[in-house]
């Protein structure tokens, strides 16, 4: 119970990094486990068939959301943990520079157009005629991202273990170059799909710095179902006017007192995970955490 305790409290403290690992685990290991017991009854069901991208414009008709649901679905633990890692390495530098909200939407249309790549790929390639498979994977998320950090600051230094200073760019250039080299050898379609990717983050950030932030409609999308599923019975803000009279006064001052305390130890809690990492809190600090949390 500890367990998930803590990794609720994670997800709940986590920025949209963390979050968005937290859905492609989950998003990979519930179906692991859910079709892996089917099986053991001869149950066999494909649902890859119901969230990976097809190669066709007629099959994106009747299942419109794999545009969105292939970005958090990985064909197998390695595909998962290396893109996991790179979309913390991502998102860590993405935010060094622009807000949660931007991050999220270059993953996802960075993802969406990567998709598009894909499919006009198919249409438009006689050599990927006999290459038809299922798209998933957050790769093409991921290379917006980084791409879209590398256009904005191409010469941030990053010092990498068993490699030391790097420049953004250089990255950039190696994922590139990664792609290019294997475009003819397998997984063509895929290989585009993160080449579409890239492209995107370029783009974003040309269009952001001509005053246009291509990913406010779907911010705005988000915020509206935000409101909808709110709760209609939720109590509004009201405005506290201070009794400045005696006794009243004094109730009032107290209870600021205990607020500002509350908010000064979450606050080194906050401090001592910025620095050392959740594990290093003690358990009364983690429920003292968790209780606020809620």
């Amino acid at each position: 119970m500890n367990i998930l305790q803590d990794l609720k409290q994670q997800y709940k403290i986590g920025d949209i990094t963390t979050k968005l690992i937290f859905w492609n685990v989950l998003l990979f290991a519930l179906p692991s486990i859910v079709f892996g017991i089917l099986k053991l009854f001869t149950i066999q069901i494909d649902y890859y068939q119901y969230v990976g991208l097809s190669d066709s414009f007629s099959a994106l008709l009747t299942k419109p959301w794999t545009i969105i649901s292939y970005n958090f679905f990985h064909s197998g633990i390695i595909h998962l943990v290396f893109n996991m890692l790179m979309l913390r390495f991502a998102g860590q530098i993405f935010s060094t520079y622009f807000t949660q909200k931007q991050l999220f939407s270059v993953y996802v249309l960075g993802g969406v157009f990567g998709g598009i790549v894909y499919i006009l790929s198919y249409l438009f390639l006689p050599m990927l005629a006999n290459q038809s498979a299922l798209l998933v994977g957050a790769s093409a998320s991921i290379m917006a991202i980084v791409f879209a950090t590398t256009t904005y600051q191409p010469y941030m230094n990053l010092r990498l273990a068993l490699i030391g200073n790097v420049q953004l760019w250089h990255i950039a250039v190696v994922f590139l170059v990664l792609d290019l080299i294997q475009l003819p050898l397998e997984n063509t379609g895929g290989h585009l799909a993160h080449l579409g990717g890239a492209f995107f983050g370029f783009i974003y950030i040309k269009a952001l710095r001509g005053g246009i932030d291509l990913g406010n409609g779907l911010n705005a999308i988000l915020d509206r179902l935000a409101t909808l599923f709110s709760p209609r019975n939720a109590t509004p803000f009201k405005k506290v006017h201070k009794n400045t009279q005696g006794k009243s006064n004094t109730k009032s001052g107290s209870r600021i007192i205990t607020k500002d305390k509350t908010q000064q130890q979450i606050d080194e809690i906050l401090d001592k995970i910025s620095q050392s990492g959740y594990d290093s809190l003690t358990k009364e600090e983690k429920e003292f955490l968790f209780k606020a949390g809620k």
